[in-house]
């Protein structure tokens, strides 16, 4: 239970956190080009809500597992890295203006992910799995950030 509490206590502090650094109605962003598969903006807090609730009860299964054997400690650490730049990312491209800057960070958070998916299977393979779909959406996220970068530079 103490896992479960710690890993919503990360993921809810990185969505609050990340969501102090959206400024998606500055002049900057409404005059970058954007590619037309961009979602509307809407579509962004549907999809993160129940992916931070993914985050939370995924690495709070593989965080309760890994206590079993004593590997917890190397989870916690990807798990606050990985929300760490989850929310960076929102600063770094809205609050810095930087596509650029985003996209490193994002980079830096697929490589992140990966990491954590694979930590937590050897740990509980279910709560790898409900990870995959943040995985898959910031894959997306980094397609998106790169052509906004690309078109906008």
């Amino acid at each position: 239970m103490r896992s479960f509490l710690v890993s919503s206590v990360l993921s809810a502090a990185a969505a609050g956190v990340g969501s102090l650094g959206v400024k998606t109605d500055t002049r900057w962003y409404a005059k970058l080009d954007k590619p037309s598969w961009q979602p509307p903006p809407a579509v962004f807090p549907v999809a993160w809500t129940p992916l931070y609730s993914l985050i939370a009860w995924g690495t709070g299964r593989g965080l309760d597992k890994a206590r079993d054997t004593g590997d917890d400690k190397r989870l916690l650490a990807l798990t606050v890295g990985n929300l760490a730049l989850n929310a960076g990312w929102n600063w770094a491209f809205f609050t810095r203006q930087s596509p650029a800057g985003g996209l490193a960070v994002i980079l830096a958070l697929d490589v992140l992910n990966v990491a954590l998916v694979s930590e937590t299977a050897k740990h509980d393979k279910v709560g790898a799995a409900a990870l995959v779909p943040y995985a898959a959406w910031t894959g997306f996220a980094t397609a998106l950030n790169a052509e906004l970068w690309r078109r906008n530079r």
